[in-house]
């Protein structure tokens, strides 16, 4: 019987599939991890990152940072920016745990470029298999030079590909609504940052977290691509992250201090963080420095529940639009979100360090 029909002879024509033009074979997580396997210098990173958050989630006295690309579309751009961050992190490893930005998968408001793994040469093909490789050696090359990632998790299926090589997760504002997010959060063997939706409601994040807490039954994908019930038994590292919204910024003392009363209520664990763009920079790239000043001087005046901060950063200021002559991309410049430049970036990094040094002396 050909799929797709309904089989009674009666020439009705289709009832499924009518508007999928084709399927094709997605590579198995087991078959990406034997063809992109984690060295042991790798995997030490994963480990010691993700140890390192959790240890400031549990009252280390340090914060960390996620920065990085708004997305990652080029991996030459990315390693340079890695190797940037891994000498930055000398300088400040006292105080400050340093996370690279690396989004490999970016949620689009309407139609748009969605990342490297749907759509690696920039060109408008999918490619699927293709992606999920040069993603996945990209995290693991990083992973080797030492520097912990972070990464936001769109698409149910990825985790089981890339999860391994990341030692922070995001669930965005787009979908931390979503049950299907919620539940595979629940499951992540990583920290995670739960921002609260684009209309800027707190209560939604603090609600999410409650839900991560707790073990949860789902459908998903094993480790050979087989269609699989997933166990979880919940998730104790994942903490909300403040990004603002339609109605204004949410960074501010007392905002965050309603925030954290709001998880108090919940009887949840009342340390956050905040994401210094999207609502809280008004979607201006340039307003990043003055909410990361101001967050960073709300920890120094002593609010100890504020433990990590995201910033979006590139290796060059701005944004552009992916040309059709691919040879035209700017090098070093956003292809999504408007980024700070380096240089901004380093000073930033570099003056929170002086002044948590200061605190604590």
């Amino acid at each position: 019987m050909m799929k797709g029909y309904a089989g009674n002879g009666n020439g009705n024509g289709p009832i499924e599939d009518m508007n999928v033009i084709r399927y094709e074979s997605l590579i198995t997580p087991y078959q990406l991890k034997e063809n992109v396997p984690l060295t042991d210098s790798a995997q030490k990173t994963v480990r010691q990152g993700r140890s390192a958050i959790k240890a400031i989630l549990g009252g280390d006295d340090r914060i960390f940072i996620v920065h990085g690309p708004c997305s990652i579309h080029d991996v030459e751009e990315g390693m340079e920016y890695a190797h940037r961050v891994n000498e930055l992190q000398k300088r400040v490893n006292e105080r400050l745990v340093l996370v690279m930005r690396a989004y490999v998968e970016k949620p689009r408001t309407t139609v748009g470029w969605k990342g490297l793994i749907y759509e690696p040469r920039l060109d408008g093909q999918q490619d699927f298999n293709h992606g999920l490789y040069v993603a996945r050696t990209f995290l693991r090359d990083v992973a080797e030079m030492g520097i912990p990632t972070g990464t936001e998790f769109l698409d149910p299926f990825v985790p089981q590909y890339t999860s391994d090589t990341v030692s922070w997760g995001a669930i965005g504002a787009r979908t931390i609504e979503s049950p299907k997010h919620r539940e595979m959060a629940s499951g992540f063997s990583m920290p995670l940052g739960l921002k609260n939706p684009r209309d800027g409601d707190i209560a939604d994040a603090v609600n999410a977290a409650v839900t991560v807490r707790y073990g949860q039954v789902f459908l998903g994908i094993d480790p050979m691509g087989v269609p699989s019930v997933v166990y979880s038994k919940g998730n104790p590292n994942a903490r909300i992250l403040l990004r603002g919204g339609k109605d204004g910024p949410n960074y501010h003392r007392e905002s965050v201090e309603e925030a954290q009363a709001m998880l108090r209520e919940a009887k949840l664990d009342d340390r956050l963080m905040i994401d210094c763009s999207h609502g809280n920079s008004n979607k201006n790239h340039r307003q990043q420095p003055v909410v990361f000043e101001d967050v960073i001087g709300q920890i120094v005046g002593g609010n100890k529940g504020i433990i990590g901060l995201m910033l979006e950063s590139n290796i060059r200021e701005g944004n552009q639009k992916i040309p059709k002559d691919l040879s035209q991309l700017k090098y070093g410049v956003s292809v999504t979100d408007a980024c700070i430049g380096w240089e901004e970036t380093e000073k930033l990094i570099l003056e929170a360090y002086k002044a948590l040094q200061k605190k604590a002396a």
